[in-house]
């Protein structure tokens, strides 16, 4: 199928909530734009929703002002049709910065607006606390999670995303995020579904297996679940030959275990928060279910887990805390060791190469 197609079938779809899984390279932003097209009014040409895509992340561009020694190092806006929602923000900063403050930032922004006040802001400085007369330059990272916060304050603003309002469009918005980071998204991304349950389709596109996994158990597994299992759907695209394909996702695709075991290890190696318990857990899950039985007491008995109670409602407390939010704080010496016996335990057991 062409893209064109995908997107017909897309908005053809009952679901108030579509989760789509794609490598790199197969086609998401050009989804993004084939879906805006297809919705679109006819006659007018007016988007029927809005949209987070490469092309936002695309309007700002970094000036060095290599010129100065990077004296004046600021992050250029460019010229869009958002522009015109803009000086709310520049008036209201704060409407960022408690979507910032969800990562931690260790830097501090000011904007800078055009002489002319409703061309919107021009560009961004960034600066440390503790010397704000010093621009410096944000990592990639950072900078992603800045222009998506950037985003989502937008959202709020009236005359856009409250009149376009048939659909949220988000593509991606994890690219260089660290896994801790992914799980603060895939919170932003599942308020969004919360607020506007009901009121408009959400659709999100990743590359990510950590945020699909996220996700998908929010919608299919949470706490929540109830209120949103039968009006989400997942999805994955891929390629099949020289067409594209929009296929129902079934979990045992993809080798998530490779995935989990990849991420907690690097944990291990730099540091653990509790929610890694929910991926540990999810980790457990799937061996379980590869031995027939689906719990998770079962797999630690076999590991060779002392007390495999005790470390299963260690692991179950932390992974149903809230459903993965609110789980940034460090693991303490006591959670760090069950949750080192049990993955090293697990990785010996079944000579899982990491």
């Amino acid at each position: 199928m062409s893209l064109e197609t995908i997107a017909t079938e897309l908005k053809e779809l009952k679901d108030y909530v579509v989760l789509i899984f794609a490598f790199n390279a197969t086609g998401k932003t050009r989804l993004s734009v084939a879906y805006k097209d297809a919705t679109k009014d006819p006659k007018t040409g007016k988007h029927a929703g809005v949209y987070y895509n490469a092309f936002s992340e695309d309007l700002f561009v970094w000036d060095n002002d290599e010129e100065n020694q990077g004296a004046n190092i600021r992050l250029n806006i460019l010229p869009s049709s958002l522009n015109q929602f803009h000086s709310f923000l520049y008036e209201n900063p704060d409407m960022v910065m408690e979507n910032l403050a969800l990562y931690a930032p260790s830097y501090r922004f000011r904007f800078t607006p055009y002489d002319d006040a409703e061309k919107g802001i021009e560009s961004v400085t960034f600066f440390l606390e503790s010397d704000e007369a010093a621009a410096i330059k944000i990592s990639r990272g950072e900078e992603r999670i800045f222009v998506w916060c950037f985003f989502l304050a937008l959202l709020e603003v009236d005359g856009w995303a409250d009149e376009q309002d048939a659909h949220i469009f988000i593509d991606d918005p994890v690219s260089s995020l660290d896994e801790h980071n992914i799980f603060i998204t895939a919170n932003t991304i599942f308020q969004q579904i919360e607020k506007h349950f009901k009121k408009k389709r959400i659709i999100i596109t990743t590359h990510h297996i950590g945020l699909m996994n996220i996700l998908y158990n929010l919608l299919k597994k949470g706490e929540k679940s109830d209120r949103y299992k039968n009006i989400s759907s997942v999805k994955i695209l891929k390629q099949a030959g020289d067409d594209l394909v929009l296929e129902d996702f079934t979990k045992n695709v993809f080798l998530y275990h490779l995935h989990l075991l990849q991420v907690l290890d690097e944990a291990r190696k730099g540091q653990l928060y509790t929610y890694h318990f929910a991926l540990l857990r999810q980790l457990l899950e799937n061996v379980a279910s590869f031995l027939g039985t689906g719990r998770i007491g079962h797999t630690l008995s076999q590991i060779g887990v002392t007390k495999p109670d005790d470390a299963a409602n260690v692991v179950n407390t932390h992974s149903h805390k809230n459903v993965y939010y609110d789980q940034t704080e460090m693991m303490n010496a006591t959670e760090q060791d069950y949750f080192n016996d049990i993955f090293s335990k697990l990785v010996e057991k079944y000579q899982f190469v990491v």
